[in-house]
C-alpha cells in the first residue's frame, strides 16, 4: 500500500487529523524534524495504526520534506 502523507511535526499528540482535498493523509506528529526523529515517528505511528511491524513501513520519497510518500508491507 503507498500512502501520500503531509506531516506536522511538533505537534501536541500523535494522531491522523485527515485528508487533504488531493487525497493525502494529514498525520500530527510529536518529535521535532531535526535529525531524522520526525520520521522515526512517522514509522513507528503508522506501525501501530496499521498493525504490522516497522520494517513494513517504509519512507519511500520525501525524507526530508513534509511531504512524504510511505510504503506498507502486509
Amino acid at each position: 500500500m503507498r500512502l501520500k502523507i503531509k506531516v506536522l511535526p511538533r505537534s501536541s499528540s500523535n494522531e491522523i487529523v485527515g485528508h487533504l482535498p488531493d487525497g493525502t493523509l494529514k498525520v500530527k506528529l510529536t518529535a521535532p524534524p531535526v535529525d531524522g526523529k520526525a520520521n522515526d515517528a512517522l514509522i513507528e505511528f503508522l506501525s501501530k495504526e496499521f498493525d504490522v511491524a516497522k520494517s513494513c513501513v517504509r519512507i519511500a520519497r520525501g525524507e526530508t520534506s513534509k511531504i512524504k510518500i510511505v510504503e506498507i508491507d502486509e
